[in-house]
Protein backbone atom coordinates (compact mmCIF):
# COMPACT_ATOMS: atom_id res chain seq x y z
CA UNK A 1 0.00 0.00 0.00
CA UNK A 2 2.86 2.22 0.67
CA UNK A 3 4.30 1.68 -2.57
CA UNK A 4 0.56 3.23 -3.88
CA UNK A 5 1.00 5.99 -1.70
CA UNK A 6 4.74 7.16 -3.01
CA UNK A 7 3.85 6.55 -6.40
CA UNK A 8 0.59 9.12 -6.34
CA UNK A 9 2.44 11.38 -4.56
CA UNK A 10 5.33 11.61 -6.79
CA UNK A 11 2.99 11.68 -9.88
CA UNK A 12 1.02 14.93 -7.67
CA UNK A 13 4.55 16.53 -7.31
CA UNK A 14 5.55 15.83 -10.59
CA UNK A 15 2.54 17.69 -12.39
CA UNK A 16 2.76 20.51 -9.68
CA UNK A 17 6.64 20.98 -11.04
CA UNK A 18 5.43 20.87 -14.61
CA UNK A 19 2.32 23.42 -14.00
CA UNK A 20 4.94 25.63 -12.91
CA UNK A 21 7.17 25.50 -15.03
CA UNK A 22 5.00 26.05 -17.72
CA UNK A 23 3.53 29.19 -15.81
CA UNK A 24 7.23 30.77 -15.43
CA UNK A 25 7.39 29.97 -19.06
CA UNK A 26 4.01 31.05 -20.87
CA UNK A 27 2.89 33.46 -17.93
CA UNK A 28 4.84 36.26 -19.40
CA UNK A 29 3.51 35.85 -22.83
CA UNK A 30 0.04 35.55 -21.47
CA UNK A 31 0.36 39.10 -19.70
CA UNK A 32 2.01 41.13 -22.72
CA UNK A 33 -1.34 39.47 -25.00
CA UNK A 34 -3.27 40.69 -22.37
CA UNK A 35 -2.26 43.81 -21.76
CA UNK A 36 -1.52 44.76 -26.03
CA UNK A 37 -5.45 43.25 -26.74
CA UNK A 38 -6.72 46.58 -25.35
CA UNK A 39 -4.26 48.61 -27.83
CA UNK A 40 -4.10 49.36 -31.37
CA UNK A 41 -1.89 50.86 -32.97
CA UNK A 42 -1.32 52.30 -36.59
CA UNK A 43 0.86 54.04 -38.87
CA UNK A 44 -0.37 56.55 -42.06
CA UNK A 45 1.50 58.27 -44.77
CA UNK A 46 -0.82 61.36 -44.44
CA UNK A 47 -3.17 63.04 -41.90
CA UNK A 48 -5.91 63.04 -44.23
CA UNK A 49 -5.32 59.00 -44.78
CA UNK A 50 -5.11 58.55 -41.06
CA UNK A 51 -8.47 60.77 -40.08
CA UNK A 52 -10.15 59.04 -43.11
CA UNK A 53 -9.50 55.79 -41.50
CA UNK A 54 -9.83 56.18 -38.01
CA UNK A 55 -13.09 57.83 -36.42
CA UNK A 56 -10.59 58.70 -33.14
CA UNK A 57 -8.08 60.45 -35.40
CA UNK A 58 -8.40 64.35 -33.97
CA UNK A 59 -9.84 66.42 -36.33
CA UNK A 60 -7.17 68.99 -35.60
CA UNK A 61 -4.25 66.80 -36.88
CA UNK A 62 -3.23 68.70 -40.21
CA UNK A 63 -4.21 66.80 -43.39
CA UNK A 64 -0.61 67.45 -45.09
CA UNK A 65 0.98 65.59 -41.83
CA UNK A 66 3.21 62.96 -42.84
CA UNK A 67 4.60 59.68 -41.00
CA UNK A 68 1.72 59.51 -38.74
CA UNK A 69 1.52 57.12 -35.69
CA UNK A 70 -0.99 56.24 -33.38
CA UNK A 71 -1.59 53.93 -30.32
CA UNK A 72 -4.84 53.98 -28.15
CA UNK A 73 -6.39 52.33 -25.67
CA UNK A 74 -9.46 50.58 -26.79
CA UNK A 75 -10.65 50.55 -23.03
CA UNK A 76 -10.49 54.24 -22.22
CA UNK A 77 -9.33 57.64 -23.95
CA UNK A 78 -5.62 57.13 -23.79
CA UNK A 79 -3.74 57.76 -26.86
CA UNK A 80 -0.33 58.72 -28.30
CA UNK A 81 0.35 60.26 -31.88
CA UNK A 82 3.32 61.59 -33.39
CA UNK A 83 3.45 63.42 -36.64
CA UNK A 84 5.68 65.31 -39.21
CA UNK A 85 4.33 69.03 -39.64
CA UNK A 86 5.82 70.22 -42.85
CA UNK A 87 5.61 73.63 -41.85
CA UNK A 88 6.48 72.88 -38.09
CA UNK A 89 3.91 75.29 -36.53
CA UNK A 90 1.32 73.85 -33.96
CA UNK A 91 -2.12 72.98 -36.11
CA UNK A 92 -4.57 75.48 -36.53
CA UNK A 93 -7.33 75.63 -33.36
CA UNK A 94 -4.03 74.30 -30.89
CA UNK A 95 -3.03 77.06 -28.04
CA UNK A 96 0.63 77.33 -27.23
CA UNK A 97 1.27 77.13 -23.74
CA UNK A 98 4.16 77.48 -21.08
CA UNK A 99 5.19 74.09 -19.51
CA UNK A 100 2.75 73.83 -16.19
CA UNK A 101 2.45 71.69 -13.40
CA UNK A 102 -1.15 71.72 -15.05
CA UNK A 103 -0.44 69.76 -18.29
CA UNK A 104 -2.27 66.49 -18.36
CA UNK A 105 0.13 63.88 -17.85
CA UNK A 106 0.89 61.18 -20.03
CA UNK A 107 -1.22 58.00 -20.17
CA UNK A 108 1.04 55.24 -17.83
CA UNK A 109 -1.26 52.51 -20.09
CA UNK A 110 0.39 53.42 -23.06
CA UNK A 111 4.16 53.19 -24.83
CA UNK A 112 5.22 53.08 -27.72
CA UNK A 113 9.19 52.73 -28.94
CA UNK A 114 8.43 55.73 -31.51
CA UNK A 115 7.04 58.16 -28.33
CA UNK A 116 10.21 59.38 -26.53
CA UNK A 117 10.13 59.20 -22.79
CA UNK A 118 9.93 62.23 -20.64
CA UNK A 119 8.44 64.44 -23.49
CA UNK A 120 5.80 65.43 -21.30
CA UNK A 121 8.09 67.72 -19.67
CA UNK A 122 8.49 69.76 -22.67
CA UNK A 123 4.68 70.43 -23.30
CA UNK A 124 4.71 73.30 -26.02
CA UNK A 125 0.86 73.19 -26.26
CA UNK A 126 -2.73 71.80 -26.19
CA UNK A 127 -4.80 70.39 -28.79
CA UNK A 128 -8.51 69.90 -27.78
CA UNK A 129 -8.16 67.49 -24.68
CA UNK A 130 -4.38 66.23 -26.25
CA UNK A 131 -1.51 67.96 -24.51
CA UNK A 132 1.66 68.45 -27.34
CA UNK A 133 5.00 68.91 -27.68
CA UNK A 134 6.47 70.76 -31.24
CA UNK A 135 10.24 69.90 -31.26
CA UNK A 136 11.13 71.34 -34.81
CA UNK A 137 8.92 69.61 -37.64
CA UNK A 138 7.91 66.60 -35.32
CA UNK A 139 4.42 66.78 -33.14
CA UNK A 140 3.78 64.22 -30.25
CA UNK A 141 0.69 64.54 -29.04
CA UNK A 142 -1.06 62.57 -25.49
CA UNK A 143 -4.31 62.44 -24.26
CA UNK A 144 -5.32 61.10 -20.86
CA UNK A 145 -8.47 59.25 -20.73
CA UNK A 146 -8.80 60.24 -17.03
CA UNK A 147 -8.63 63.39 -17.91
CA UNK A 148 -10.70 63.47 -20.58
CA UNK A 149 -13.73 61.97 -18.59
CA UNK A 150 -13.12 64.25 -15.66
CA UNK A 151 -13.50 67.20 -18.32
CA UNK A 152 -16.55 65.88 -19.92
CA UNK A 153 -18.22 65.80 -16.49
CA UNK A 154 -17.35 68.87 -15.93
CA UNK A 155 -18.98 70.26 -18.93
CA UNK A 156 -21.83 68.19 -17.96
CA UNK A 157 -22.72 69.50 -14.35
CA UNK A 158 -21.90 73.05 -15.65
CA UNK A 159 -24.60 72.73 -18.38
CA UNK A 160 -27.45 71.87 -15.52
Amino acid sequence: MSGIVSKVALGVAGTGMAVAVAAVAVGPRVSDWYDGRHREQASYATGTDAKADRRSMPAWLPDNASSVRYLMSTTGDDRLLRATLPDGRLPAGCTAVTPSKNVHPMPATLKAGWFPEGVAAKVTGTCGHYSVTLTGNQLYAWQDGAAVQAAMRAAQQTKH
